[in-house]
């Protein structure tokens, strides 16, 4: 499983009007994956569980600031932002998922400077569905700021998986293209392609794939990509395809081909009026038709000089 994005958010909620308390002293720290001696050099942690199976983790609070802080510990459901950067359900809404797995200990206090091990339970839930169960754990400091609570946290991902058959799916649907020509007719347009990617199987994937415009003049191909969705996610992608002559029929195809899956596409066809080129066409007909007039017209004077001119000899 691909590297996986560490968790750092600081959360502001709203609160009623109460007397304000003074924020806490600032304080940096770390928290990363560890073996009971200490940090491994993990970036987050993996594991595969059979339902009900459970195994011991260790993560490492380094306090970096110069006074001694209380740390809240936490996990929580993970989740990819709008911007696929993967985060974990704030402290005031419910995990379902992987968050539910761990058990940590509420709180721990590290000394400036030092750095505290704290072991953690996971635990598969009997009857657990196969697949990907994404999850954060975190250590964190609340304070207020007048009658607003900030929650400021850091903490990395774990990935958890349930053992059983993997099912990896994906989709792509609600296509749509627009086709932005260019009025010089000797120059072809751009296509933007849009689409919604899904990830409708049990396990997280890296979505690349293909968006391709095919016209009359030949087929433009641009690789694309939805990058990384945990299962029953869903992203919005576009593509911008160049040098697209929009003679007519435009068919685009938006192929996903997600290692270990089955290849998921999306076509759409469209029909766009070369009004550049045609206008060129009529432009050369009235030239033609004005030149064939003009022709006629100038053999119509030189028959009618020459039928004067013999009419005039003859008197």
């Amino acid at each position: 499983m691909r590297r996986a994005a560490v968790v750092l958010a600081a959360l502001a909620l709203l609160l009623p009007a109460a007397p304000a308390a003074a924020a806490p002293t600032t304080v940096t720290w770390t928290v990363q994956p560890a073996s009971a001696a200490g940090p491994d050099g993990r970036r987050w942690i993996e594991q595969t569980l059979d339902p009900g199976g459970q195994v011991t983790e260790h993560l490492a609070v380094r306090n970096l600031g110069k006074t001694s802080a209380v740390f809240t510990l936490s996990a929580a459901d993970g989740y990819l932002t709008a911007k696929g950067r993967f985060n974990m359900l704030p402290s005031d809404q419910r995990s379902v998922g992987g968050g539910t797995w761990v058990s940590v200990p509420a709180s721990v206090t590290v000394a400036a400077g030092q750095t505290a091990v704290v072991p953690f339970l996971i635990t598969a839930p009997v009857g657990v569905t196969p697949g990907d169960h994404p999850a954060g754990i975190a250590a964190s400091i609340a304070g207020r700021q007048g009658t607003v609570q900030i929650e400021s946290r850091v903490g990395f991902r774990l990935l958890l998986r349930a053992s059983g058959t993997l099912q990896p799916s994906v989709t792509a649907d609600k296509i749509t293209m627009r086709y932005a020509r260019t009025w010089n007719p000797f120059r072809p347009g751009t296509v933007e392609v849009a689409w919604t990617t899904a990830n409708t199987g049990n396990v997280r994937l890296d979505i690349p794939g293909t968006a391709a415009v095919s016209s009359l003049a030949g087929t433009r191909t641009v690789p694309v990509t939805a990058g990384e969705l945990l299962p029953g996610g869903a992203r919005p992608v576009s593509a911008r395809i160049d040098g697209v002559w929009g003679l007519g029929r435009l068919r685009t195809t938006v192929t996903l081909t997600p290692p270990g899956a089955p290849p998921a596409t999306a076509t759409l066809t469209t029909w766009v009026m070369p009004w550049p080129q045609l206008l060129v066409v009529a432009a050369a007909a009235l030239l033609m038709l004005a030149w064939r007039l003009r022709r006629r017209h100038l053999r119509s004077m030189l028959a009618r000089a020459r039928e004067e001119g013999r009419l005039s000899a003859a008197g």
